[in-house]
Formats: C-alpha cells, sequence, structure tokens
C-alpha cells in the first residue's frame, strides 16, 4: 500500500470514532482551512472539522529541498500534502502520539520554516537529515524519517536518533489506529 491509501483507511477509522460527535475548534478567521464544516461562522466559535484532501500542487517541499540544498525523501512530501488536518491522536505499538498535520496553506509554511530549523540543528551537530512527522505522548519524543534512506526513528530534540521504528513511512503509518 502506498501513503494515501493508508491514510485514507487511518482517516476512515478516524472517522469511525467521531461518528456520534465530530472533533470541534475554535474558528479563527485569520486561520482558514478547508477543513472547517461551515462557512457562516463567528470568531471564536466552537465549529466541527474533518480532514480534507488537498487538491492544489504545492511546492514547498521543493523549496525546503532548495533552501537545504538536498533533494527530499518522496515519503515526507506525500504525507504532508495529501491532507488539510488538525493534529491527529494515534496509537502505536510503542505507545502514544500525535500525526502532526497542515491546517492551511500558510501552516505548511510554517512547517516549512521548522524543518528548515531542525535541518539546520541537526547539520552544525554533523548528524544526518531526518524529517519529523509526529511527537510521542507523553514523553516528548520526535518521529522522524531519515532523508537518506526514508527510515523511521525515535529522537528527542538535541540528540542523536535513538531508536528504529520502521523501514519506511508505509511500514510505520500501516501499524496505527487512531484514539
Amino acid at each position: 500500500m502506498q501513503i494515501p491509501e493508508i491514510l485514507d483507511g487511518f482517516i476512515t477509522e478516524w472517522l469511525d470514532l467521531h461518528t456520534d460527535a465530530p472533533p470541534t475548534v475554535a474558528f479563527d478567521p485569520q486561520w482558514p482551512s478547508q477543513c472547517y464544516e461551515s462557512s457562516s461562522l463567528q470568531a471564536g466559535e466552537q465549529v466541527a472539522w474533518l480532514p480534507q484532501k488537498q487538491t492544489v500542487a504545492c511546492d514547498v517541499f521543493t523549496r525546503l529541498g532548495e533552501a537545504l540544498e538536498t533533494t527530499i525523501h518522496p515519503d515526507i512530501i506525500t504525507y504532508y500534502t495529501y491532507l488539510w488536518s488538525d493534529h491527529l491522536s494515534a496509537k502505536a505499538p510503542e505507545g502514544d502520539l500525535v500525526l502532526l498535520q497542515v491546517w492551511n496553506e500558510e501552516d505548511i509554511e510554517r512547517l516549512r520554516a521548522n524543518l528548515i530549523g531542525h535541518a539546520m540543528n541537526k547539520a552544525k551537530k554533523k548528524r544526518p537529515l531526518t524529517l519529523f512527522f509526529a511527537c510521542t505522548e507523553p514523553d516528548d519524543g520526535i518521529l522522524s524519517l531519515l532523508n537518506e534512506d526514508g527510515s523511521i526513528w525515535l529522537e528527542y530534540p538535541g540528540q542523536e536518533p535513538v531508536k528504529k521504528i520502521a523501514e519506511n513511512l508505509c511500514d510505520f503509518l500501516s501499524q496505527l489506529s487512531p484514539r
């Protein structure tokens, strides 16, 4: 299976958990998203939201690769450019985590800036480039894709990766269930 198919399956299971009460978020007119389930909203009003597929091509990872002078692994590109969504809670065999997602075009630009900062820190410490996509709970670990081979690693801020979790993002995502 490919990343989009795995994410589709995860979202289907996630939606099944929310059939009685969809998740809500306070509406912020300065933070628009295709995820909002209503279009006539007042600032601060709680509104239901659902993940939505991205439909417009995005060049943020091309620009990220140019900024870092490297080619970005295609798995992380697919992961971040498939959905608009708030972060998604999940359960892995090793424990609970939050899958980081992007809410809108401005959010994906913020992600790019954060990934550049992360990459610069890695370069300064002469460590291989990793690209984060999830946070573990409750220990504040980071799950990252090693850019050179696509393997998935657990790491902590400022430290070297400590444990290989999966051979690739597809293998990792296929183990998850929503929570």
